[in-house]
């Protein structure tokens, strides 16, 4: 008897498995297992059903069955109230004559965690965050939940998003090995502060700027992308016109490019003979990639250049020039005319030396190479780079001149491929607007780094991304973002740093009600992008979170009160608060007089004043503080928990 119960009870199991498994009802995939659910909301429950007609939803937090009805095409949406957050275990339930249970669901808080690399960066993988391997070990928190949207492009709007791991998971050292560390640490402290249950959903992907995250609605609107962005909503995502218009798009730049590098004159070359300012160039080994000889971060044009002595028999003669691997193109002359240009960092570079052009003992050999992404310049190994005759070998490794061309950012960056992530809107149509009916209580935001060499454009385009979100999601949901850190190479006087632009351009957003900004200027490191200590990161994070939406502690950064006193050769500046200093004297700050040339200042802190002068600046006229891409900085607040962020007194007057 007792195994004729066993085997009814099997089958029944196999019966509700078979019908919850075949379900004619589909749901997007942030709704499944696992999941959180936003405390006192009201969620959109939408999929499809394959049979049609009613389509009913439950939840086991309530007795009442909330109704829809599928239309022709099967899709339906329906509202769900939640209750207030506890830590109870419970399930949604969606039928339509055939039903799909959602199970282990919490109710609680969610957050959305979008941006770029500094967002996506993972606690283990490829990551490694600070103690990463005791991080993924205790990672045990059944009440955090973790959602990461797939990264992928999109042309249009996709209506469900693509996630990775099937749906939500429970945090464990297996789902958050390769997780946002940011997202997770930033959950992890809302947990340990609040006891409520968190989940946060991972949209992040590397190396992309904010237009990409922004619709091309919004786009038409925002200066440096009107026009673009005009054209790409008429086309409408069709890849065919997409490929045209790049195709367009590429022809024009490179025309544009080229007539914009310093190193020519119209279609002239002005650098491949004798010069007369050989104090505009620099010196580099050769051979050797660009990024490990004082061009740690840059693409574009640049020209190298060589004198070489020849034996006296050589004159007349024909020449063989190898120069090994060149990152990415090049174009080669040898005493003013060209002998050859090859595109592709992988082939070597083999060029004819007519007798003609050998009509003496010194030879002039001129490099001009593209280097579109990567390390660039003369790449390959020392004994590739020679110049010979029958035989005779002279070695050109060594010491080379170098100048810059034309950088491939600001103005003239190159047309992104229609199949590229950073190109408009790609990221929201993939990864925010599929997400649209996702209740969530806010987001945090990490992004900026890809748009350092615009920065000109980013105050309005964060701007417009904000609002652009918000308008989706119908809601002024309360905004955070973190200020990119320090990065590059470490620098006291740098007062057209790219990134320091892009800090304040970030900070413009503040005057958009609801938001706020953490600063990680005393964080970085010179060589990698990608501060290690993300979990300080998530702290200030949560610290700004917990104090603004949920009026829990206080977020008072210090920040420069906007007055500045000059008596005799000193600046005196006010701040919000009481300020402190880590070590001995105050570092960071910078000066200048009427001659317009920034000099490192001396600063001593006094609560909240800072006095600032220099011996060789007789009368101040601007401060500025941590303006580099990556500065020397060390005053905090008192307490000595939140650095004091990037400013300058001359923001009105200067470019």
């Amino acid at each position: 008897m007792m195994n004729f119960f066993r085997i009814l009870f099997l089958l029944f199991a196999l019966a509700l498995h078979a019908a919850t498994a075949h379900a004619t009802v589909a749901v997007p995939a942030y709704y499944s297992d696992n999941m959180v659910v936003q405390q006192s909301a009201v969620i959109t429950i939408k999929g499809t059903s394959s049979r049609g007609g009613k389509v009913f939803v439950g939840a086991s937090w309530s007795k009442k069955k909330y109704t829809g009805t599928a239309d022709k095409q099967g899709c339906f949406a329906i509202e769900l109230p939640t209750p207030k957050a506890s830590l109870k275990a419970h399930t949604i339930t969606i039928s339509d004559g055939d039903v799909l249970t959602l199970r282990n669901v919490l109710v609680g808080e969610v957050w959305l965690c979008a941006g770029q690399s500094n967002m996506e960066m993972p606690v283990g993988g490829w990551g490694k965050v600070d103690n990463f391997e005791a991080e993924i070990r205790d990672a045990q928190y059944p009440q955090i939940r973790l959602l990461q949207v797939k990264k992928g492009i999109a042309y249009k709007p996709m209506d469900w998003p693509e996630v990775n791991g099937g749906g939500w998971q429970v945090c464990s050292p297996l789902s958050v090995e390769n997780f946002s560390a940011t997202a997770y640490f930033f959950a992890r402290q809302l947990w340990n502060k609040s006891g409520v249950a968190v989940g946060v959903i991972d949209s992040s992907y590397g190396g992309s700027p904010i237009e990409a995250w922004t619709s091309l609605g919004a786009l038409k609107h925002a200066p440096g992308c009107e026009a673009d962005a005009a054209e790409l909503e008429a086309i409408a995502g069709d890849e065919q016109k997409l490929l045209e218009k790049h195709s367009r798009d590429m022809k024009r730049w490179r025309v544009e490019f080229e007539h914009a590098d310093a190193g020519m004159d119209g279609e002239r070359p002005r650098w491949v003979g004798d010069i007369d300012d050989e104090q505009a160039w620099y010196k580099m080994n050769v051979p050797g990639p660009m990024t490990d000889n004082g061009m740690d971060n840059y693409d574009g044009i640049v020209w190298f250049r060589k004198v070489v002595e020849l034996p006296a028999h050589w004159v007349g003669r024909d020449l063989t020039l190898r120069l090994g691997q060149v990152d990415d193109e090049d174009m080669t002359w040898f005493n003013g005319t060209v002998v050859g240009g090859t595109k592709g960092k992988s082939l070597q570079r083999t060029y004819h030396v007519p007798a003609s052009m050998v009509t003496g003992r010194r030879a002039v050999i001129a490099v001009r190479v593209f280097d579109e992404v990567g390390a660039g310049g003369l790449c390959g190994e020392p004994d590739s780079l020679t110049l010979t005759m029958d035989g005779e070998t002279i070695s050109l490794a060594g010491e080379w001149l170098y100048r810059e061309g034309i950088s491939l950012y600001g103005e003239h960056r190159m047309p992104q491929p229609p199949s590229s992530h950073k190109y408009c809107s790609n990221l929201y149509h993939s990864m925010v607007y599929p997400l649209r009916d996702v209740a969530f209580k806010g987001v945090i935001w990490y992004q900026g780094e890809s748009n350092a060499f615009r920065w000109q454009y980013y105050s309005s385009l964060f701007k417009t991304m904000i609002g652009d979100w918000r308008t989706l999601w119908k809601r002024d949901f309360p905004f955070y973002f973190v200020q990119i850190a320090r990065w590059q190479q470490p620098q006291i006087v740098q007062p057209d740093a790219t990134w320091a632009h892009l800090r304040e351009a970030q900070a413009d957003a503040l005057s958009i009600a609801g938001t706020a900004m953490i600063s990680a200027i005393d964080m970085g490191d010179p060589v990698d992008l990608h501060p290690k200590n993300k979990q300080e990161v998530a702290r200030r994070l949560a610290q700004a979170v917990l104090a603004h939406t949920y009026h829990q502690g206080t977020y008072n950064p210090p920040a420069y009160a906007g007055q500045m006193v000059v008596t005799s050769n000193k600046a005196v500046l006010t701040f919000n608060q009481p300020l402190t200093v880590d070590g001995d004297r105050a570092e960071g700050f910078v000066v200048v007089g009427e001659d317009g040339q920034w000099h490192e200042a001396n600063a001593t802190v006094d609560g909240n004043k800072i006095t600032i002068w220099s011996p060789e600046v007789a009368n101040p006229v601007a401060v500025r503080y941590a303006w580099a891409n990556y500065p020397h900085n060390n005053v905090r607040s008192a307490d000595g928990t939140l650095p004091l962020a990037p400013f300058r007194t001359d923001r009105d007057t200067a470019p």
